[in-house]
């Protein structure tokens, strides 16, 4: 008789484990189910997150700008730092015990609240009396039972049409985050997060780093200014990118990777590079899950379809993160597993997709909440800016980083906060004042007069906030 369970998890990424703790913590005899093995064959929750995402590669970001620091910037600080060596299997081991702590760390985490845990691949298997009953493919397989399930599988990298991955030659994130070596010259398909992040690691390392990207804009889902602002630091850095590309042909070989492709002229180009990351974005994850077997309703790109409350066509079945619609963030499908838990328990679960904040971790960082200075002109909203530059705060002085700003938009009428945006050090930190800002509905003159410690970074949101009105006291 198979074991049933009041909440059945599919996928232990940061929305699937996050969905069990919660439900198990309003009272639920809950089950989360994972097939993620580390390098052992054991279990390694935490989805492309902890394994190839987000985890991973801040590790490697942070080893990079490490090594950047040393060779190019202790000597301003009066530190002589001679025959600097990266050693890049040491770097990646690193990253893989990074990996490992945060595996450890879900699975300590979900015995402590008392979810029980499934190595394997769940799938649908029927729905009978008011229950689904599910497959774990694993080591051994088994059929479990339960009468809501929350399906968390996160997403795929998409691959280039006639390009697939081999993660030798041609790497989805997966691949660049495992290579051994730093190649002589790196192409990139796709100049969104992963492309920029993954390009400034190996960069920083000593790679030739050429960025193709389709768009004729860059960084378009961000503010233009923020935009326009990092590519010229990037290309600083010593990134080629290039804007408007339409790629034509891949061919991989023993000597490297060939890209032919139209630049934004229409020319004709050829792009020869030792490794090539195809970064160009990524697909609901739905995978083995069988969701015929109980009529469980995809769209025409295979994501499951869900309403504003993340429900299916299916009664108590629910999906969350990365395999339905909206931003494809670990946090969005964090704060989604936690709504779905709350509201089987009849609470009132809260998701507002206007607060989710955007990160790239590339250096400087690059975040944003709320809407763009283009998306305020395209809908008519009368506004004011406020921008108040690095440059002019003492902390980032001190640091020795002072490049970018912090931009703030504020209804023109009311004062009330509609975006944020921030290019600069610590942007993923500083972020988060913007964010409780615009969730609680503050005024420019809000954050303007609250007391900011000094010095820090943070004065910077305040000093924008007081160019908002025109009144800054350090610019």
């Amino acid at each position: 008789m198979s074991k049933k369970f009041d909440v059945v998890v599919i996928g232990g990424g940061p929305g699937g484990y996050i969905a069990a703790i919660r439900a198990a913590q309003l009272g639920f005899n809950t089950a989360c189910i994972d097939e993620w093995k580390n390098a052992a064959g054991g279990p390694a929750p935490g989805g492309t997150c902890t394994n190839v995402g987000c985890i991973p590669s801040k590790a490697l970001l942070q080893s990079s700008e490490h090594y950047d620091h040393a060779t190019h910037h202790f000597a301003d600080h009066g530190i002589s730092a001679k025959d600097v060596k990266m050693d890049v299997a040491k770097m990646v081991a690193r990253k893989d015990g990074v990996v490992k702590q945060n595996n450890d760390g879900i699975l300590y985490l979900l015995k402590k609240n008392k979810v029980s845990f499934f190595h394997g691949r769940g799938s649908f298997v029927a729905a009978k009396d008011g229950l689904y009953e599910i497959k774990v493919a694993g080591a051994a397989e088994e059929v479990i039972a339960a009468k809501h399930v929350i399906v968390a599988t996160g997403s795929n990298p998409r691959a280039l049409p006639g390009a697939a991955f081999d993660e030798e030659n041609i790497l989805s994130n997966d691949g660049a985050l495992r290579l051994g070596a730093v190649p002589k010259k790196l192409g990139v398909i796709g100049s969104g997060v992963i492309g920029l992040e993954m390009g400034s690691v190996w960069r920083r390392l000593g790679a030739e780093v050429v960025i193709l990207e389709a768009l004729p804009a860059f960084l378009g889902a961000a503010d233009e200014g923020v935009a326009k602002e990092a590519l010229k630091v990037f290309t600083k850095q010593g990134l080629k990118i290039e804007l408007g590309v339409k790629i034509s042909d891949v061919k991989s070989g023993k000597k490297g990777v060939t890209v032919a492709y139209a630049n934004a002229k229409g020319e004709a180009q050829e792009l020869a590079v030792d490794k090539l990351i195809v970064s160009i974005g990524r697909v609901a994850n739905t995978i083995g899950l069988n969701p015929d077997a109980v009529g469980l309703k995809l769209d025409e790109r295979g994501a499951i379809v869900v309403d504003g409350d993340c429900k299916t066509n299916l009664s108590n079945v629910w999906a969350v993160g990365d395999v339905v619609r909206g931003p494809m963030l670990a946090h969005k499908a964090e704060e989604e597993g936690v709504a779905v838990a709350e509201r089987i328990a009849g609470q009132h679960g809260h998701v507002n997709f206007n607060t989710i904040p955007y990160v790239i971790y590339t250096s400087p960082e690059i975040a944003w909440v709320g809407r763009t200075e283009q998306q305020l002109k395209a809908d008519g909203v009368a506004y004011k800016a406020g921008q108040f530059p690095f440059l002019a705060n003492g902390r980032a002085r001190a640091l020795g980083d002072t490049t970018g700003f912090v931009k703030i938009l504020a209804d023109a009428k009311t004062d009330e906060i509609l975006g944020v945006h921030i290019i600069g050090p610590q942007a993923s930190e500083l972020i988060a004042e913007a964010v409780m800002a615009i969730e609680f509905r503050a005024s420019a003159e809000d954050i303007a007069r609250i007391c900011h410690a000094h010095p820090s970074l943070s004065e910077s949101t305040k000093e924008a906030a007081l160019a908002v009105d025109k009144r800054t006291l350090n610019f």
